[in-house]
C-alpha cells in the first residue's frame, strides 16, 4: 500500500468514529482529502495563464430590455431563489455573531435590508422568491434565532447548513477531534464551493424543484449591491445559460479578490491563495488581470442537481495551513 493510501485508510478510520457529522459531511472531506493528496493543489503553472477573451463576458449594456409586462416579470421571477452565504462571522468587523446582523444604517442590519429587498419584490409583482441562507455551524444557531424576527413579512426563509470538516493535523494527518480536541477550533466549514453539495444535501434542492424553481441567485450576505437583475435573470432564461458569473472591472480596491483567467483551454477563476509568493505583486495588479469577480452567482438548479449526483465538481482545492494560538499545533484545512 503506498503512503497516500494509508493516510487515506487511517483518516476513513478515524473519521469513521466522528459523531458529530453525517455521512454525507465523512465522505466529501475523505474525497477532498484524496484529491489534495493526489496533487490537485498544486499551485497553478504561471506561464500557462492568459486573459480570457473578450467574448466570455458579456457587457450588460448589451443585454435585451425585460418586456415591461408585469405578468412577464412575475412569471420570470418565480423561477427564481435568493441564496445569501451566511456563515461567516462578523469579527473582523467587531461583531461576535453572524456578520449578517451587524447593523449598517438606520438601525437596519444586512439581513434586514436583505428582506426589505425581496419583500419589495414580492409585493410588486405578487412573486415568490424564497431566501435561502446557508449558514455555518458557527452561525446557525444564532441565526435561527434571528429569522424568527420575519415571520410575518411576506418572504419564505429557509436555513441549511454548510458541511462541517475536520482540520488536519499537519504532523500525523489526524482530524484534530480524534485528538480530544472538539471546541469550535477542531472544525472549519470548507468554503463557498460548498454550497452546491450542501444544498443537495440539505434536501433544499429537491423541495426547490418540486416547486418549479429553475434559477439560484447566489451571493455574499455583507453585499448590499448583489440584488436581483431581471435583465440578467432574463437573458440566462432565454439563452438557457446554466451558469453566470457577476464581475466587473478590477480597480486598486480590489488587489486581493478573485480574477479570472483562461488556463489549458478552460476559464476559471484565480484566488489570491492559489498564486505562488514571487507572482503575487503581479496578481495584484490591474494591468494584467482587469476582471474583479463580485461573488454574485446565477446557477441553473437542474445543472446543480445534474453535477452533484454525479460527483462532477471538482472544484480548485486550495489549502490553507495554520497554527492555533492556545495549543501551537500546525493544522490544516481544505
Amino acid at each position: 500500500m503506498s503512503a497516500d493510501a494509508e493516510k487515506i485508510a487511517k483518516l476513513k478510520s478515524d473519521v469513521s468514529s466522528l459523531t458529530q457529522i453525517s455521512e454525507n459531511e465523512k465522505s466529501g472531506f475523505i474525497n477532498l482529502v484524496a484529491r489534495y493528496l493526489s496533487g490537485e493543489a498544486q499551485h497553478i503553472d504561471w506561464s500557462k495563464i492568459q486573459t480570457p477573451t473578450d467574448e466570455v463576458v458579456v457587457p450588460y449594456d448589451t443585454l435585451a430590455p425585460v418586456p415591461e409586462d408585469a405578468a412577464v416579470t412575475k412569471a420570470l421571477l418565480d423561477k427564481l431563489v435568493v441564496l445569501k452565504l451566511n456563515g461567516g462571522l462578523g469579527t473582523t468587523m467587531g461583531c461576535t455573531g453572524p456578520k449578517s446582523v451587524i447593523e449598517v444604517r438606520n438601525g437596519l442590519t444586512f439581513l434586514d435590508l436583505i428582506v426589505i429587498q425581496i419583500e419589495y419584490l414580492n409585493t410588486k409583482y405578487g412573486c415568490n422568491v424564497p431566501l435561502l441562507l446557508m449558514n455555518s455551524f458557527n452561525t446557525h444557531d444564532d441565526t435561527l434565532k434571528i429569522v424568527e424576527k420575519y415571520t410575518k413579512s411576506n418572504i419564505d426563509i429557509h436555513t441549511f447548513n454548510q458541511s462541517q470538516y475536520p482540520r488536519l493535523v499537519v504532523e500525523d494527518f489526524t482530524p484534530l477531534p480524534s485528538k480530544g480536541n472538539n471546541t469550535k477550533e477542531a472544525w472549519y466549514p470548507p468554503g463557498h464551493g460548498d454550497v452546491f453539495p450542501s444544498l443537495k444535501n440539505s434536501g433544499k434542492l429537491d423541495a426547490l424543484l418540486s416547486k418549479g424553481k429553475e434559477y439560484v441567485f447566489v451571493a455574499n450576505s455583507d453585499n448590499l449591491g448583489a440584488v436581483v437583475d431581471l435583465k440578467i435573470l432574463n437573458h440566462l432564461v432565454k439563452n438557457k445559460n446554466e451558469y453566470c458569473m457577476e464581475v466587473t472591472p478590477k480597480t486598486l480596491a480590489d488587489v486581493k479578490g478573485g480574477t479570472l483567467i483562461s488556463y489549458e483551454g478552460k476559464v476559471q477563476l484565480l484566488e489570491i491563495a492559489q498564486v505562488p509568493d514571487e507572482h503575487v505583486n503581479e496578481f495584484k495588479s490591474i494591468e494584467k488581470f482587469k476582471i474583479f469577480n463580485t461573488n454574485n452567482l446565477w446557477v441553473n438548479l437542474q445543472a446543480i442537481n445534474r453535477l452533484v449526483e454525479a460527483d462532477a465538481l471538482k472544484m480548485e482545492i486550495i489549502p490553507n495551513p495554520k497554527v492555533l494560538p492556545l495549543s501551537l499545533v500546525g493544522v490544516m484545512k481544505l
